[in-house]
């Protein structure tokens, strides 16, 4: 058990021989958040890597209790109304912090490092000073002084807490980019929330970018005035 504690090594799949089955059907462990230390155990995601437009958005969750930790998963297997229904629950019943990195930071920094601060945004945010932070996928914060961190891959689904600050940061940028619809017609934001979706790439075509498109993006860059 000490050794899982004070452990801070990635935690991945070990590579399965080749064969014809898809990587969907891997089953992956779950990963019990409980054993890791120093606490408090801090779960992290973004959301928004992939777009064409808008913010990159973080959310880290530290669980109070057990509430709910059987009932999250990652966000992207729940429908729109669950999420925001788990969303109010897990800011309830939980301690969260919200981060993100603005269009001009992800120009600027490149997507990935953009994703990386808005992490760490969302740690900072939850006013603790130390702790063990567990990352969704396999790429740790750079600049996090005071916490031990292991990465895991798909920890959204496999991390109850990674699994609520999926939900928790998925929820606000979704909410965020139907504002910026209502503001933006002629792109559609509320409905493909940014994603590089036909019908996004068209009204890109047609209107050229906006100022909430990210321009170092190709599907942007070249209908750049």
């Amino acid at each position: 058990m000490a050794q899982k504690k004070s452990s801070a090594k990635n935690l991945t799949v070990v590579k399965a021989k080749k064969t014809a089955k898809p990587k969907k059907n891997l089953d992956l462990p779950k990963v019990d958040w409980r054993e890791f230390s120093p606490s408090p155990v801090i779960g992290v995601d973004e959301v928004g890597r992939g777009c064409l437009a808008g913010p990159v958005y973080a959310a880290a969750v530290i669980f109070d209790s057990e509430d709910l930790q059987d009932l999250v998963t990652d966000s992207k297997l729940l429908s729109e109304e669950r999420r925001e229904e788990l969303a109010l629950l897990i800011k309830e019943k939980h301690k969260v912090g919200i981060g993100s990195a603005s269009v001009e930071e992800i120009d600027e920094l490149n997507i990935l490092q953009a994703s990386l601060l808005a992490m760490k945004r969302a740690i900072e945010a939850l006013g603790v000073k130390s702790g063990h932070v567990l990352v969704d996928g396999n790429q740790k914060i750079p600049n996090l002084p005071g916490y031990e961190q292991t990465t895991v891959i798909k920890g959204d689904l496999r991390v109850a807490p990674i699994s609520a600050a999926s939900i928790v940061a998925k929820v606000t940028r979704d909410n965020l980019m139907k504002e910026m619809g209502v503001k933006y017609p002629v792109y559609g934001f509320e409905g493909h929330k940014g994603y590089s979706t036909p019908v996004h790439k068209q009204s890109i075509v047609e209107h050229g970018p906006c100022e909430h498109h990210r321009k170092s993006f190709a599907g942007v860059k070249e209908y750049l005035r």
